[in-house]
């Protein structure tokens, strides 16, 4: 097998890969420690009917905004069982909203920790798994609901400081 050009040492190094190109869980162990914080969104997209199921508050499996909360927050607590190559986080706080739309209804979520390492990955597995848990109670009576536009809104903290989607900066 070939062998693969080493990766140069600067910012836009794919970290998790090490100079052969083999994947690795990233050092952090020299990093400091500050207070980190994601934030981050996504939409699920249903029929007005659906909608209003969520709205009523008739769902036939119960409030469905409220376990999709809760279904959010254990997501952002469990995202290194499910991201390979993610550390586990000590989440310090987890926060998540749901805006109802004229035919959607936005998430998003708010994740904080005071760390060696950065909590976007927790900000949109939280987002995911609370849209995720949304359908799974509506797609008895929606099948065709679209989850989309998921993402970073932002996050500070850390040596790369603060970035932010609307400023890309």
């Amino acid at each position: 097998m070939p062998q693969k050009k080493p990766v140069e040492n600067d910012k836009n190094q794919l970290t998790h890969f090490d100079t052969s190109g083999k994947a690795h869980m990233v050092d952090v162990g020299g990093k400091s420690e500050t207070h980190r914080i994601a934030i981050a969104c996504g939409t699920i997209r249903m029929k007005p009917e659906t909608l209003a199921v969520v709205e009523n508050h008739t769902a036939d499996k119960g409030d469905v905004l409220g376990i999709a909360r809760v279904a959010a927050i254990m997501g952002a607590k469990r995202t290194s069982d499910l991201i390979p190559l993610c550390h586990p986080v000590a989440l310090t706080r987890v926060t998540v909203d749901f805006t109802i739309t004229e035919n959607s209804i936005l998430c998003q979520a708010r994740t904080e920790t005071v760390g060696k390492t950065g909590v976007e990955m927790e900000a949109l597995t939280a987002v995911q798994t609370g849209l995720l848990t949304i359908y799974d109670m509506l797609k008895a009576i929606d099948r065709g609901m679209t989850i989309t536009d998921v993402r970073l809104l932002e996050k500070s903290g850390g040596k790369t400081g603060t970035w932010n989607a609307e400023n890309r900066n």
